[in-house]
């Protein structure tokens, strides 16, 4: 079969000039077919959607690959002299905004280099990316990006960037849904550990020892097994509307701060990124209020969240729904600006140390660098979190002084040392690592079932 479909399709290709191209295409359709019916499962290539995959559609398929690769291999070559070298790949992401050393951009190299130059001519690169979906520099650039999908029940996280492709082919708000799927599991299933949390930043003190044993005993003593996932429903609802003005809000600021040349780099992604986070924090904070209230309340004290809201709104007015405010959006710039910053540490280092073949590190080193980089941003915003979770509860807590962020910092640091700063610490970073696990599993499975994957 296979030699019946080349003596057809060979012929007239070589007529276009393209002999060489066409018999090149031939033998790889060859190695391929293994079982020799000359017809393969190749869905990205598949015109006339039977399942299969013909040499004429692959041929057709390697042809306009290869025109969309030579444009990204042009763009990175930037002196035309038909090689791509270490500076220039320093040089092209340099203009995207990210900034790696020329040690790093070697490494990239040695992952494409098939004869040990040290430089990629167009052979090594069309024969690396063949039936990589890559098709231009900046798809190819986010094979090294930092995913920000893994949940891990804090909204303080820089928003996904998404290229022009994926937002003309409506593929962002798929992998928008997939993620806030990923960040309703996630939340749910470390949900009794995240109420624990907020009970220890509440109730927790020299007098009142809370530990982790005690807290869900006395969770359970309280209001039995349900109680432990008390306002988990308000944390789930929030993932949607806070990620829709995330997303909205940071394409805004990024063409506020795109420079004059048109470019935008580092420094303005990481402003444009923390405005959209603060943004979608003000929108969304009244929920947030909710949250901590359900959390820290008592069986039967409210029926459900809108019961919560009017209660608090008759008692305490529409001021009670902006409590930690301050403290919330000052969280926002030492948690994204430490969690990129060790991310990238992170990353730099494997790259520099442990890819030998390859510049992709795979599932396990990107699930350890985003845990580690997360628990990094919280360990420094965490003080500011505590802060905002008791200015939320106080007005809720029997006898507690109304005290605003200053007030309350001065006063848990003189009764309760710096160590009263980090209660309930221990909880939180006990959840982090089933929470970012959960949530990439469910976002791979969700990406899979939107036909993203």
């Amino acid at each position: 079969m296979f030699q019946l479909l080349r003596g057809f399709v060979l012929p007239a290709a070589a007529c276009d000039g393209n002999r060489d191209g066409d018999s090149r295409y031939a033998n790889l359709f060859r190695k391929l077919d293994l079982n020799e019916d000359g017809r393969k499962i190749f869905k990205a290539g598949d015109t006339n959607q039977d399942g299969q995959l013909d040499f004429e559609e692959f041929m057709q398929y390697l042809k306009e690959h290869e025109k969309k690769m030579k444009l990204a291999f042009k763009s990175l070559d930037k002196n035309n002299d038909g090689k791509i070298e270490a500076s220039e790949v320093v040089q092209s992401l340099k203009i995207l905004g990210i900034n790696i050393s020329e040690k790093q951009a070697e490494k990239i190299l040695q992952s494409i280099d098939a004869d040990g130059t040290m430089t990629v001519d167009w052979n090594e690169w069309r024969d690396h990316f063949m039936f990589n979906p890559a098709t231009d520099i900046e798809e190819i650039i986010r094979y090294w990006k930092h995913s920000t999908v893994l949940d891990i029940g804090d909204s303080l996280t820089v928003p996904d960037e998404f290229t022009e492709e994926e937002k003309k082919t409506g593929q962002w708000w798929k992998q928008l849904l997939a993620g806030g799927v990923a960040g309703a599991v996630s939340r749910t299933g470390t949900a009794p550990l995240d109420r624990l949390k907020v009970m220890m930043q509440v109730h927790g003190s020299k007098s009142n020892k809370m530990n982790i044993a005690s807290g869900f005993k006395q969770m359970l003593k309280e209001g039995g097994v349900r109680s432990l996932w008390r306002g988990n429903g308000v944390n789930v609802v929030k993932i949607a509307p806070e990620t829709a003005i995330k997303f909205w809000a940071y394409e805004q600021y990024k063409k506020i701060l795109t420079r004059e040349d048109g470019k935008l780099g580092t420094v303005e992604r990481f402003v444009s990124g923390s405005l959209a986070g603060a943004t979608a924090q003000t929108s969304i904070y009244p929920m947030e209020v909710l949250k901590t209230r359900l959390a820290v309340g008592k069986t039967g004290q409210y029926s459900g969240m809108f019961d919560c809201a009017k209660k608090i709104l008759k008692r305490e007015g529409p001021k009670a729904f902006y409590k930690g405010y301050i403290p919330n959006i000052l969280g926002i710039i030492p948690y994204a600006g430490i969690d990129l910053a060790v991310y990238e540490l992170l990353k730099s280092t494997w790259l520099e140390h442990y890819a030998s073949s390859s510049a992709n590190p795979g599932v396990f080193v990107l699930l350890g660098c985003g845990t580690v980089s997360s628990t990094c941003g919280q360990l420094a915003s965490y003080p500011l979190a505590l802060i905002r979770t008791r200015m939320q509860a106080q007005a809720s807590v029997e006898g507690a002084p109304q005290l605003n962020m200053v007030g309350l910092f001065q006063r848990i640091v003189a009764t309760e040392g710096v160590r009263g700063l980090y209660r309930g610490i221990a909880p939180n970073f006990m959840k982090v690592l089933p929470a970012v696990s959960i949530s990439y599993v469910v976002y791979e499975k969700m990406k899979q079932n939107l036909g993203i994957a």
